[in-house]
């Protein structure tokens, strides 16, 4: 395990919304931070202005905060390596990409994108991997400069080498070896003056003191071209760590659009900020995210602390990870459970104001421990407890009469607890539930039949919380009043 504190960053691009993949990528990393006493940082990529998304940034900085993963450096609250913008930092970029071709290990690039791409097509006919050509790679260093002096366009590319071999150390995976024939010479700064990834995210790393490289293994086919980059300018290499692959439940590819789409018709979601809307808690969603891809129990039950005590880089794995939902309502239902009653009240409250009840804190607190068992997810609690904030419940009258009774015996039953409970000097579980049960033996009948009568008169549906605790909280005038309402709706069917 690290002890020396670290410096790793989350660096995603607004192109998109915040997923699992990103969740994970940036809880890993801020475990280590937090683990060796170090520093996490979120640094924006946002030179890809063709696939710029608006409100993409704004997402992930909610969807970190909701998520607990606070940052100690980032481009809304500063640092000492700023900017963490890197639509901010256009001129180091250019600096350092002059300073590869100066070393000999770069070039300026004036082909035109019609020329690329007839090269391309060519190049496909062939049944060749398409890739540069190498003819600005030959021009004399002296004319690429005054051509680029004098405002010709162009691009400066990694002049890769073209013998020998490429090996790169990743943590998970051990050495990857490369044939550098089989490299290209990438473009590091485009014609617009904006870096690519490559270019812009080693030189970022290495001026911000990145000590660890923690990133999906999307990057692992251009891993060989940053490692050569990073090698070029005489820097000390991250330890790189490419994480494993999220696959769909089926455990076969990455989910599509269409399965997305299906998975929030079944009230789950691949993206943080729907997860939140759905009801899910932050300590579930990182408790299911952290487990796929580290080599520990996959029903370990965590908060974030015990997270970070039990962090070790080493553990992880990469292997590919199934999405199973089924994981994520178990240990969102048991973080839910461990909550103090409080704090569970206080994240259900807005269920309920916004479905338009007038809540009162008092009684909340009071209904929290009656359904805390039964919720999944924090929007549950309105099907087993929004009846308790209505003035009056509308019964369906058909669930009113018990299995196997007809109405008339129904409304008998009806009629009996409202004698027993009109006679009690108020509606508690110990003074109700006895006479109620021995009501239930008189009769002959199930606790069911007799019970459920009464829970569908006061609750209004056929489901609830611990019915005589239930009945406490609506007081004794207000079960009175729905049973007696529930004896007329069975006299006239």
């Amino acid at each position: 395990m690290d002890v020396e504190p670290v410096r790793v960053r989350f660096a995603p691009s607004p192109t998109g919304r915040m997923h699992l993949g990103s969740a994970r990528t940036a809880l890993y990393p801020y475990l280590l931070a937090r683990r060796t006493g170090g520093t996490f940082i979120l640094r924006i990529e946002d030179t890809d202005q063709k696939r710029f998304v608006p409100g993409a940034e704004k997402e992930l900085v909610e969807g970190l905060r909701w998520l607990g993963l606070n940052y100690d450096e980032g481009a809304d609250i500063g640092g000492p390596y700023g900017p963490y913008r890197q639509s901010e930092r256009r001129e180091i970029y250019h600096q350092h990409a002059w300073e590869l071709v100066e070393k000999g290990h770069a070039f300026p690039c004036f082909c035109t994108s019609d020329r690329l791409e007839k090269i391309r097509q060519e190049q496909l006919k062939r049944k060749e991997n398409p890739r540069y050509d190498g003819t600005c790679r030959k021009l004399d260093p002296d004319e690429t400069r005054h051509r680029a002096a004098a405002g010709e366009k162009y691009v400066v590319r990694f002049k890769m080498a073209k013998e020998g071999y490429t090996t790169a150390l990743d943590l998970l995976r051990g050495a990857i070896t490369t044939e550098n024939q089989a490299l290209d010479d990438s473009v590091l700064l485009k014609s617009d003056g904006l870096p690519t990834y490559h270019l812009a995210a080693m030189v970022d790393d290495h001026l911000m003191k990145i000590t660890h490289v923690i990133r999906g293994s999307e990057w692992l086919s251009t891993f060989p071209l940053h490692v050569n980059i990073i090698r070029a300018f005489g820097w000390q290499e991250p330890v790189w760590v490419h994480l494993s692959v999220f696959l769909k439940p089926t455990g076969k590819g990455k989910m599509s659009k269409r399965e997305v789409a299906e998975a929030i018709k079944d009230g789950h979601s691949i993206f943080i900020t729907d997860l939140r809307d759905l009801g899910y808690i932050p300590e579930g969603v990182l408790n299911w995210i952290v487990l796929m891809g580290w080599g520990v129990s996959e029903e370990d039950v965590m908060t974030l602390d015990e997270m970070i005590a039990r962090f070790d880089i080493n553990n992880l794995t990469p292997s590919p990870a199934a999405i199973n939902f089924a994981k994520l309502d178990h240990f969102n239902g048991t973080h839910i459970r461990a909550l103090r009653s409080e704090d569970l009240a206080a994240r259900i409250k807005p269920y309920f104001l916004q479905a338009g009840y007038r809540v009162e804190d008092v009684k909340l607190l009071k209904i929290v421990p009656l359904i805390r068992e039964r919720l999944v997810t924090l929007d549950d609690c309105l099907p087993f407890a929004a009846w308790f904030f209505k003035e009056t419940v509308e019964p369906n009258p058909a669930e009113l009469v018990a299995k196997n009774l007809t109405a008339s015996q129904s409304a008998d039953i009806a009629r009996k607890t409202y004698e027993i409970l009109s006679a009690l000097p108020e509606i508690t579980p110990e003074l109700a539930e006895p006479p109620m049960r021995a009501l239930v033996e008189q009769l002959g009948l199930s606790a069911n039949q007799v019970f459920g009568i009464l829970r569908v008169a006061v609750t209004g549906q056929s489901v609830s919380p611990p019915l005589f605790e239930s009945m406490e909280i609506v007081g004794k005038k207000k079960v009175l009043e729905r049973v007696k309402r529930a004896i007329e709706m069975l006299e006239k069917m």
